[in-house]
């Protein structure tokens, strides 16, 4: 299991890493936690006042990511993570200190929102690229599941916690932002502690390095197929699918009637299932295929859809479960595919569009399903980002087997299992999909 699993975590520079980013993680769920219920408060339980802060907090995704993988590519990204994680502290202390004061208005979140947002878009293209350097290649794909595992972790621990805090404190938020600037300090610790002489970096002449340009980035990926259909199925999941910072939180407050405490619950749910798929993910040695990816799609699809029409909460919170799974096994699918098939020159300004696609379709979709969530009621937010997500996946699956020339098999014995047969040349081939 160690040799497998959490086969990563016997470098020591990555272990370092996963420390520091799991205790900042779980202070930044917990200011998002905080932050949506903040929100709500302040603006009388308006979707649309929730859709416009998750849209400033992701709006800096569309103006910054592209650039900082850029920097990624040309400057040392150990260093640029200590001023991001840096950053990111001051930002938390000072919407901290605004909340308890009593300064705080709906437009002071909307700034911070905006600032976390901004310092994220440069954050995380460099780190999603410093893991390469962290690990090599054959333990690559391990430490991406192992991070998402961190990722996800943290979604479950960090909500609910920020729960229990807020129901504690009778609905106060301030002390839980003040909480996050503190634990925002664990990676400037760890990444001080790292051996930079045990990092796996591509050595690159420095004028090549220093005319690394997005542009060629953006080329490259368009040149390269495989790359390219999996960072549009994750554009177009994610502009109408990854919405569950609104989506979550308006079921629970206006649907359901519940409290923070509860709120915690929905987002607890789907990030068990979430780190279960994470995990299932981490075993995995070699690129996944394009099949692996649009299967995941659709299945997180459905059940985001079910989530969406589910009777009470009861139910909503058991669909979360297989939900999350499939979110996660489906974004790390695609996160594999890109990573293991792009060379390490680009891999910084690559994964930037990655990131760019993934995170930076928020402020758009969330706009999106704010606006029918008020016009048709909290569900209609759900079902129809999973609704949307569902076709898409398709159609770019139908698309695929027809430029492979391929066609899908069901064999039923003697064990249910599923083919793609695939026409290159002339000649047949059989590549096996998800059992």
């Amino acid at each position: 299991m160690r040799g497998t699993t959490f086969g990563s975590l016997q470098v020591r520079n990555y272990r370092l890493f996963t420390i520091g980013q799991l205790i900042k993680l779980l202070g930044t769920w917990m200011l998002f936690t905080a932050q949506d219920w903040l929100v709500l408060q302040l603006s009388d339980n308006s979707a649309s006042a929730l859709g416009v802060v998750t849209a400033l907090q992701f709006m800096p995704v569309l103006l910054l990511t592209l650039y900082g993988g850029q920097l990624a590519d040309r400057f040392d990204k150990r260093r640029l993570l200590l001023f991001a994680n840096a950053g990111a502290a001051i930002v938390a202390t000072l919407l901290g200190v605004l909340v308890v004061t009593g300064i705080v208005n709906l437009w002071w979140v909307f700034v911070t929102a905006a600032l976390f947002g901004s310092i994220s878009a440069i954050e995380t293209p460099v780190r999603q690229s410093f893991v390469s350097e962290l690990v090599g290649k054959e333990l690559l794909p391990n430490a991406l599941s192992l991070s998402s595992a961190t990722f996800n972790t943290a979604r479950i621990v960090g909500p609910a916690a920020a729960g229990v805090i807020i129901a504690a404190l009778h609905d106060k938020t301030g002390p839980i932002f003040l909480l996050t600037a503190v634990l925002c300090t664990a990676p400037l610790i760890s990444l001080a502690r790292m051996s930079t002489a045990e990092l796996f970096r591509v050595e690159r002449d420095a004028l090549a390095a220093s005319e690394a340009r997005t542009i060629d980035g953006l080329r490259y990926v368009r040149q390269r197929p495989d790359l390219s259909l999996a960072i549009l199925l994750v554009f177009l999941v994610s502009l109408f699918g990854f919405n569950f910072q609104l989506t979550l939180a308006v079921l629970a407050r206006v649907e359901f009637h519940v409290d923070a405490k509860y709120f915690g619950l929905l987002t607890t749910a789907m990030a068990i299932g979430a780190l279960a798929g994470a995990l299932a993910s981490s075993r995995r040695r070699s690129r996944p295929s394009v099949y692996r990816v649009l299967a995941a799609a659709i299945l997180f699809a459905g059940f985001e859809s079910l989530v969406g029409v589910a009777p009470n909460f009861v139910i909503a919170v058991a669909l979360l479960l297989p939900t999350g799974f499939f979110m996660i096994y489906f974004a790390q699918a695609a996160n594999q595919r890109v990573q293991l098939g792009v060379d390490a020159a680009f891999r910084g300004r690559v994964m930037a569009l990655y990131v760019l696609v993934f995170l930076g379709t928020t402020p758009i979709g969330s706009l999106i399903i704010g606006w029918c969530a008020e016009r048709y009621g909290p569900r209609s937010g759900l079902w129809t980002g999973g609704l949307i997500s569902l076709v898409a996946a398709v159609i770019l699956g139908v698309l695929q087997l027809r430029r492979a020339h391929g066609r899908i098999h069901v064999a039923w014995r003697p064990r249910p299992s599923v083919h793609v047969h695939e026409r290159a040349a002339g000649v047949p081939a059989v590549r096996p999909a998800v059992r």
